[in-house]
């Protein structure tokens, strides 16, 4: 079931929307509210979640709030991993939603947070029941990221491996399940805290079909009922019959709540080639938007 649309991912890192070429976020505010607005008009009640930020900033929130976008969501998402990448402590969470939450005005979600096995599988034990302990009384939802680690043998395209050191490889141990499948120990925690309404954000990537399979089993056997994953715009426009992919992908996790995050433009259609380029006509991105949540709408649930 459709339950939530997520517009785009973490607008507020420069891997994911690059501001040199919109430096104020003007282009982006406008991209979200056109996208907004036509889910409105396409899917009354369908919740609208702003991307995650990351870094949790208050002043982005404060900047977009500033150009009407909180006139076109429903809801804030923050994404943070202390324990990794962040410069801050894992008890400052509940500070940092309140921040949010008293320039918004609306429910935040916290997307996607995590800790990574890089180190220890003992560490990720530890920081998934510190983590959830203290951000699940302060949200209205969490999705732990992530379900399975990355292969090894894959590139991490939102994460820079000259820059960021070893850093870059904790990207690839999220998971409470190694890339096969198999469970870390982790995993019988997550299962124990999904009674309590945890979900999970999983990204489905592109025709991976054996992947996609172990994801649903990993679901079902920790008793995840809600799942954030995505739809790539690049992937949605990609030659041949590309929806059918993603009808395959809808089919599978039609047992789950499911919020879709819409994000990455395709390189023909950027400023520059690249997926975090604002795209040249910014009514695209809503065009898009409405292709999906009118071809998966009839799952949809208002929630807000």
């Amino acid at each position: 079931m459709l339950e939530a649309v997520t517009l785009w991912n973490e607008p507020n890192n420069l891997s994911h929307w690059n501001r040199d070429l919109d430096p104020d976020w003007d282009l982006f505010a406008e991209m979200i509210k056109r996208a907004g607005h036509r889910i409105g008009q396409v899917a009354p009640g369908l919740t609208r979640v702003l991307g995650g930020v990351s870094p949790i900033d208050p002043w982005f929130i404060e900047n977009l709030w500033r150009k009407g976008v909180g006139e076109t969501v429903d809801v804030v998402a923050v994404h943070g991993f202390p324990l990794d990448w962040n410069r801050w402590h894992v008890h400052e969470w509940p500070e940092r939603v309140r921040a949010i939450r008293s320039i918004s005005g609306k429910p935040v979600w916290a997307t996607e947070v995590g800790v990574s096995s890089l180190v220890s599988e003992e560490l990720q034990v530890w920081g998934l029941d510190q983590t959830l302990e203290v951000l699940l009384p302060v949200v209205e939802r969490v999705y732990w990221y992530a379900l399975m680690d990355l292969p090894k043998s894959w590139e991490a395209v939102t994460r820079h491996r000259e820059s960021e050191g070893s850093a870059y490889f904790r990207h690839f141990f999220m998971g409470v399940l190694d890339e096969d499948g198999r469970p870390k120990r982790s995993a019988e925690q997550l299962r124990a805290w999904a009674g309590r309404g945890v979900g999970v954000c999983e990204w489905v990537y592109w025709q991976e079909g054996i992947r996609l399979e172990r994801m649903v089993q990993g679901l079902r056997d920790l008793g995840i009922r809600r799942v954030r994953t995505g739809i790539g715009w690049a992937d949605w426009e990609r030659a041949g019959d590309a929806p059918a992919w993603f009808d395959g992908v809808m089919d599978a996790l039609s047992d789950f709540d499911v919020t879709l995050t819409l994000c990455f433009t395709p390189a023909h259609r950027g400023l520059t080639p690249h997926h975090a380029s604002p795209p040249e006509d910014l009514t695209h991105f809503a065009d898009f938007c409405e292709a999906v949540v009118s071809r998966y709408a009839p799952r949809a649930v208002a929630l807000v």
